[in-house]
């Protein structure tokens, strides 16, 4: 593995929202980034159908920030938490009274109750690296 760049994070975003904050830090700090912008509306994402995503795949981390009021968007969450290796760094973004309500399907992920700051992005990016060096 070339050290001098980091893993693979994607970015599940709804489109324009931090979105390129996010990207143009964390590509600074040589990780490669990844964008979603999760299932259109009425289609169904593939990590929920089972078809699998090659984005997921390739992803060392997920930063999550789509409507967690949607049920697909949880689903897709619960998707990350199955499929994911062991250890993978997972953040998703809440709004207020989330982190609560929907306690149970953001078992097993790290939550952000605002949007993240560069502090947060790197602290996010160095467990993505140590995860990366540790992985079995």
């Amino acid at each position: 593995m070339d050290t001098s760049t980091g893993g693979v994070i994607l970015l599940d975003v709804t489109p324009g929202v931090g979105e390129q904050f996010d990207r143009s830090f964390l590509e600074r700090i040589d990780h490669p980034v990844i964008v979603c912008h999760g299932p259109h509306e009425g289609d169904v994402c593939p990590l929920v159908s089972g078809t699998g995503c090659g984005k997921f795949e390739d992803a060392h981390g997920v930063v999550f920030a789509l409507d967690l009021d949607r049920a697909q968007h949880r689903a897709i969450v619960k998707r990350y938490r199955e499929l994911g290796r062991e250890g993978m760094p997972i953040r998703v973004v809440v709004r207020p009274g989330q982190a609560e309500q929907y306690r149970d399907e953001l078992a097993g992920v790290e939550v952000w109750d605002h949007e993240p700051n560069v502090a947060d992005l790197d602290g996010f990016a160095a467990q993505v690296e140590a995860a990366d060096r540790f992985a079995t």
